[in-house]
């Protein structure tokens, strides 16, 4: 499955003293990858949730920090599902600076989908899995 790019331009806020992005500023910038690829689609987080009463969380991260993203550096961070399931995507995403594209951080994002009410898994619609699937083809 092809993936999704978004760029995301680090500011002083995502840095440390020494102008190195703060480790768990990877997961804001993955996040909000993974917020727009979805966006791409057509889909709005909080439509889904008023209109097919679901939403999708987090359920666990494995992140490979490599080399260090600095103060003004413009980051590619790229999301890609390699697996689903009935309940659950995962979803690949890296982090690639973008004016040597040296690969500084990698990930896993497992989601789950659950109903917006009980906190429960369920089932992915089948509309939206088809939408999801078909925009990564």
């Amino acid at each position: 499955m092809k993936a999704f790019h978004w760029p995301v331009r680090v500011y002083y806020e995502d840095t440390d003293a020494g102008g190195v992005v703060y480790h768990a500023n990877y997961l804001n910038f993955m996040e909000r990858a993974r917020t727009e690829w979805l966006r791409s689609l057509g889909i709005e987080q909080d439509e889904l949730r008023a209109q097919q009463g679901v939403i999708f969380v987090v359920r666990a991260v494995q992140v490979d920090y490599r080399l260090p993203a600095m103060f003004n550096d413009l980051l590619q961070i790229s999301a890609r599902i390699v697996a689903q399931g009935k309940t659950s995507l995962t979803i690949e995403q890296q982090v690639l600076r973008e004016n040597d594209q040296a690969l500084l951080c990698q990930g896993e994002v497992h989601v789950v989908c659950l109903n917006a009410e009980k906190f429960r898994p369920c089932a992915i619609p089948a509309g939206l899995l088809k939408t999801i699937i078909q925009g990564e083809e």
